[in-house]
């Protein structure tokens, strides 16, 4: 009987030096977790995060500044990104620490493998000296984490999706800088949003148990002495009662939540009302892995019409060789000169059909395929490729990569990617637009379709973040 059911008391824990409730708010790249939801949550008591990737920053009359670059060449954007990212990571930490008024604990997220990473975080933490109390950082191995940290006496807070990651990462840097460990994250590898911490080993069609992995975890913490360091939930977790018998368990120690997904449905969140009503009306399977990001990464997305185009864009992909070899012996003209490559003589029919449907342009992969799309889409590819800002350390779509001399990883553009930059731009400021929704890419977590399905929002109703993280205290 739900009524006379008591949910076990969700009490402080130490972190970072100080005590806050066990929650803490997930950082959602480019604009979505800002000063504004950060603040709230903090004030809530617990760790709000507002995310230092493209942060936004703000005019004289508080409207948000749209990052436009002028660079002519792509390095010359870079040092504009990285501006960009700086200015505006001081403006979400200024804006955190004024609505927080002090309460809990701001922490600032980046992405380790974005472009200028540890220049951005140095920048931000340095302009907002004193504002911010830690640094969250995933995606990628974050060795310099611990130094950066140190450098500003923040705690820092690794993102890793397994004991052995933890491992490598405290054995060849964060043993140094112990003390300002506020905690680790892990992120379940299926379930989480974004990017996805899968290693070649695991299957992604194959979820496994998080509980084995984080005690696993934790026996690993121990090891260095790490008894009383949180480890932090996160990806998956929804109403606190399906976990507790995680909460005050010996096996497992101190451990915080991390809520990702939810708090992208508050009053506070800067996301716009048709991306919200969208997120209402999930079901489940709408979220799924994909291996689409310029990253290499994989990353859960909502399967709306930009994901579509992409696996439809990756279906429409034959091989092809440059001499005639083997099967391979059909002439195939490509691009405006029609140079010859050769196919195989189904593949060949394939690409006729293709083109019958308008995909008449082929367009050459990294791998020795060709993928087909219309003139207006190939047109748009090149566009996106040739206005590269590096906003990844090294990008599969442009070929960018941040290392001197040539700023290139060696490798063909891969058109069967896209420009993250962009489309995260773009869904973070036009979402009011259910167009826009449907037309670029929407992370989200694997339980989004639980928000059609839990009774908190019925009716459509959308609460403040105030009343989010009271309803998460009941357990629900």
């Amino acid at each position: 009987n739900e009524a006379n059911r008591t949910m076990k008391a969700i009490n402080a824990i130490r972190m970072g030096g100080v005590d806050v409730l066990p929650l803490v708010e997930g950082g959602k790249g480019v604009a979505i977790s800002n000063g504004t939801t950060a603040g709230h949550w903090a004030a809530g008591g617990g760790a709000g995060t507002f995310s230092a990737v493209n942060a936004d920053a703000y005019d004289a009359d508080g409207k948000v500044i749209r990052q436009i670059y002028h660079g002519k060449t792509r390095r010359e954007r870079h040092e504009e990104l990285v501006a960009y990212g700086i200015s505006g990571g001081i403006a979400q930490a200024q804006h955190a620490h004024e609505i927080s008024g002090g309460r809990g604990r701001i922490h600032a997220n980046i992405l380790w493998e974005m472009g200028g990473a540890e220049r951005v975080a140095t920048g931000v933490l340095e302009g907002a000296k004193g504002l911010i109390h830690g640094i969250t950082c995933g995606a990628g191995m974050p060795y310099r984490l611990s130094e950066i940290a140190a450098r500003f006496n923040v705690h820092y807070y690794p993102i890793v999706s397994s004991a052995r990651a933890f491992n490598a990462l405290w054995r060849r840097a964060y043993s140094k800088a112990a003390s300002l460990l506020g905690g680790v994250v892990y992120e379940d590898p299926w379930l989480a949003g974004g990017h996805n911490g899968l290693s070649n080993g695991e299957d992604p069609t194959r979820p496994e148990d998080p509980f084995p992995r984080v005690l696993a975890l934790r026996k690993q913490m121990r090891e260095f002495g790490l008894h009383d360091t949180p480890i932090i939930m996160a990806g998956g977790v929804w109403w606190l009662e399906e976990w507790e018998d995680w909460i005050d368990n010996p096996d497992l120690g101190p451990i915080a939540f991390q809520f990702g997904t939810r708090p992208l449905l508050t009053k506070e969140s800067p996301i716009g009302d048709a991306w919200k009503q969208r997120l209402l009306t999930l079901q489940e399977g709408d979220v799924f892995l994909n291996r689409f990001s310029p990253t290499g990464f994989y990353s859960s997305a909502v399967n709306n019409g930009f994901i579509q185009e992409l696996r439809e864009r990756n279906e429409r992909q034959v091989a092809f060789t440059t001499e005639a070899i083997g099967e391979h012996i059909a002439e195939y003209g490509v691009g405006p000169r029609k140079r010859i490559v050769y196919l195989t003589r189904a593949d060949l029919e394939r690409a006729r059909s293709w083109e019958a449907f308008g995909f008449t342009e082929a367009l050459r992969t990294p791998d020795s395929t060709l993928i087909f799309v219309t003139p207006e889409k190939a047109q748009e590819i090149l566009a996106d490729q040739q206005a590269c800002m590096g906003c990844l350390s090294s990008c599969r779509f442009s070929n960018w990569a941040q290392h001197e001399p040539d700023f290139s990883n060696g490798k063909k553009a891969d058109p069967r990617s896209f420009c993250i930059q962009k489309t995260l731009q773009d869904i973070a400021h036009r979402s009011d637009d259910p167009s826009a929704v449907e037309h670029n890419l929407m992370f989200s977590g694997h339980n989004a379709f639980r928000f059609a399905k839990d009774p908190f929002y019925s009716n459509g109703f959308i609460p403040t973040v105030k009343q989010l993280v009271e309803r998460i205290l009941t357990g629900r």
